[in-house]
């Protein structure tokens, strides 16, 4: 004994309370506290006036808000009891991820009862062997991710409302001309079976709680285009004589050249008429072919992989925004910047936000980030930038040398950002003009 308290975890099954294992009424039988992680379930009458986490429901921003919440819950009412029984839907190891929780939860001992879950009804009313037939089970709130590169089938659980229907739907580009399986109420006296096409999948389908549907085949797995690149590049870093000799270094210029062009084929996009798309489709694969090979390089060497870049990008997104994954309230964009910037300091250990600032940047664009940031934390603008820009020039012009016309370049740079003017775009529109003006002289040269 580990003296914990105890926590034993029942499954209610997928249906009415005739489908309540002897065990788990054994286990349900005196038991108190008894908490329900919801009521919505057609065996939850049994357990009587069962404290239930249906309100945690209610007043969670997120998913992850409610699990937490109910976990915290039960956990209390285990302290303060000794023992506490945890009671959920169907099986306690089929998509549960508050149980998932609480076996982690280091506060408490857990244990299992097994229960009959909604799965080994799905399999006799389709008629399959799932194992044979090499089913695989997603939860529909992580379709979009969690079927990434698969073919089918598919059983779908938790397609509880309209909303999570649609994510599937418009999840796959492609799915084929297979009709959808839809499994309702399985086990119960109101238990519906139908098939219907994929696009009427979230019109057709009044989702509920007990929702879950059959894939037989998708034509266009969810990632399969992302997938087949890295086949692809990892098969070029095999087979083709350039890519086998290129690394990380030898690709740096490769790297600058195809985000230029890409900064290129957005200057000549027309947002409004779609008419350069083509070419930043184009050029925008490219690029994504520089990060593929440097990750297929990097896994080589065993150091990270595709999978590992873009978690980390995910998860440092996810972290950074808590204004929209979390409860964080931020006024504005400013207010919004000050924020982004200072978690990035504490992020990566830095001593001042300038650390983060590639010193190989351009000349320009280097000093517009600089200062940038230093606007980001509310630092002054240092007093050798506000200087007017006549008396600059005229140093300019007095003395023209590094220092004067750097300082001059800088000065202007802070003006420009203090006018909202982004002085990289400003410059490129003025050699764009000086640019036409030279190709004009040309022209009329060669009359």
């Amino acid at each position: 004994m580990t003296g914990r308290p105890r926590v034993t975890i029942v499954g209610l099954g997928p249906a009415g309370p005739d489908q309540l294992t002897p065990e788990t009424l054994a286990v349900l039988d005196g038991a108190s506290p008894v908490i329900l992680r919801t009521r919505r379930h057609p065996a939850a009458d049994a357990l009587g006036a069962a404290e239930s986490c249906d309100d945690l429901y209610e007043s969670a921003d997120t998913f992850d808000d409610v699990y937490d919440a109910v976990v915290e819950r039960v956990v209390v009412a285990a302290t303060e009891s000794g023992h506490a029984v945890y009671a959920v839907p169907g099986s306690p190891l089929v998509l549960e991820r508050s149980v998932e929780r609480l076996r982690h939860d280091e506060r408490v001992e857990v244990t299992l009862v097994p229960a009959m879950s909604f799965l080994d009804v799905a399999w006799a009313r389709l008629g399959i062997d799932p194992v044979e037939a090499g089913v695989r089970l997603v939860d529909g709130h992580l379709f979009a991710t969690a079927a990434a590169g698969e073919r089918g089938p598919l059983l779908v659980a938790h397609c509880h409302n309209q909303r999570v229907l649609s994510d599937i739907k418009l999840a796959v580009d492609e799915p084929g001309d297979e009709p959808v399986v839809v499994l309702q109420g399985l086990g119960t006296a109101d238990e519906r079976i139908l098939e219907v096409a994929w696009a009427d999948l979230d019109r057709e389908v009044e989702a509920d709680h007990l929702t879950s549907i059959y894939i037989r085949s998708l034509a266009s797995p969810v990632g399969t285009e992302l997938l087949r690149f890295q086949d692809l590049v990892a098969t070029l870093r095999r087979e083709c004589p350039w890519d086998r000799e290129q690394t990380h270094r030898s690709l740096r210029r490769h790297l600058i050249e195809e985000a230029y062009e890409v900064l290129e084929a957005i200057d000549a996009f027309d947002p409004e008429t779609g008419q350069g798309a083509d070419d930043l489709e184009e050029e925008l694969g490219d690029l994504l072919f520089q990060v593929f090979l440097h990750s297929v390089l990097a896994a080589e060497e065993g150091w990270f992989e595709l999978a590992d870049v873009a978690r980390s990008v995910h998860d440092k997104l996810y972290d950074r925004h808590p204004h929209v994954f979390g409860g964080e309230q931020v006024d504005g964009t400013d207010e919004l910047i000050v924020s982004w910037e200072a978690r990035k300091v504490i992020e990566k250990g830095r001593a001042s936000v300038l650390d983060g600032v590639p010193a190989a940047l351009p000349a320009l664009s280097l000093a517009e980030k600089t200062v940038k940031k230093a606007g980001a934390i509310g630092a002054p603008v240092p007093e050798s930038l506000t200087a007017a820009l006549a008396d600059r020039l005229a140093a300019v012009a007095e003395r023209p040398g590094d220092d004067t016309v750097g300082a001059a370049l800088m000065s202007l740079v802070a003006h420009a950002r203090g006018a909202g003017v982004d002085p990289e775009m400003a410059l490129r529109e003025a050699v764009k003009q000086a640019a036409d003006e030279v190709r004009a002289f040309e022209a009329r040269a060669g009359d």
